[in-house]
């Protein structure tokens, strides 16, 4: 049963005269993606952004509260360690308002990790990286599977997929599999192709995504893993000056965003924390 804003009445804070104390929050956000149309707030649309604002608005029965977040998902994508901030003026503790507001969201999004964060502190500027996952099922039909997973029924050649995804490593102009954007040089840090019995994770980090990147990159890999592009060919995807594969894109199921990593830069080196699981 959803609870009420007043059901949540233990653990209250207030400032030193007795007002209302606002306050900055961070937290890291999991939601299946299947049933949004993608993170960012959409009129007419429901998005993981309006849900979010809509729980957090109904708690202090004002003004909408605005969330950013760390990164704009797709439709369909889904995510387990995205980061929000938002800045709250109600009177609940930490505890309280974690407890509130997934008492007030629907089962498909829920928080953890608030804590507080500086006046103005936004994810999408703090983060140095984000890490995705695409998930594969390359064995027989798993109706378990259905909302997480992209089901492959031809066998993939995984040590192919690996050894072309090395193209990807490094800073290059990502144009050919992301959409359009003034700056589209990106960093990738890490790219993993693996097999784990019939599951085949895919995971890529970076220090930014152009709009599709990650899934028109394993658009081409699943292409190698088939045979039906030799990993030799890759390479020159990169730098044909225009859509790899004709913008073939892999399906949003398939996707999660597993981390981001804030902190600040020193030298060469970044002073991080990271959200969400390690396998």
């Amino acid at each position: 049963m959803t609870r009420q804003a007043g059901d949540y009445k233990q653990g209250t804070e207030k400032s030193p005269r007795g007002r209302t104390a606002v306050r900055r929050f961070r937290a890291t956000a999991e939601y299946d993606g299947t049933e949004f149309a993608g993170f960012q707030k959409q009129k007419e649309a429901r998005t993981v952004q309006g849900e979010l604002e809509a729980a957090l608005t109904r708690l202090i029965g004002g003004d909408r509260v605005v969330v950013q977040g760390a990164g704009r998902t797709d439709a369909g994508v889904h995510a387990m360690g995205q980061v929000i901030a938002f800045t709250y003026s109600g009177r609940l503790s930490v505890e309280g308002l974690t407890q509130a507001l997934n008492g007030t969201l629907p089962p498909d999004v829920a928080v953890r990790d608030l804590r507080r964060a500086p006046a103005g502190f936004n994810p999408r500027y703090a983060a140095r990286a984000r890490e995705y996952r695409y998930s594969i099922w390359n064995g027989p039909r798993s109706p378990l599977r259905e909302r997480s997973t992209l089901w492959v029924r031809s066998e993939l050649d995984v040590a192919a997929m690996a050894s072309a995804a090395s193209a990807f490593l490094g800073r290059h102009d990502f144009s050919a599999f992301g959409g359009a954007d003034p700056q589209p040089v990106r960093t990738i840090h890490r790219i993993s192709v693996r097999r784990q019995g019939s599951a085949v994770t895919i995971d890529v980090r970076a220090d930014a995504f152009l709009r599709g990147m990650v899934r028109r990159i394993v658009a081409a890999l699943l292409a190698v893993g088939k045979g039906t592009l030799e990993v030799s060919a890759v390479p020159g995807l990169l730098t044909a000056g225009r859509p790899a594969l004709g913008g073939a894109s892999a399906p949003a199921r398939g996707l999660c965003l597993r981390r981001v990593v804030l902190g600040r830069r020193s030298g060469d080196r970044a002073t991080t924390m990271e959200t969400g699981h390690e396998d």
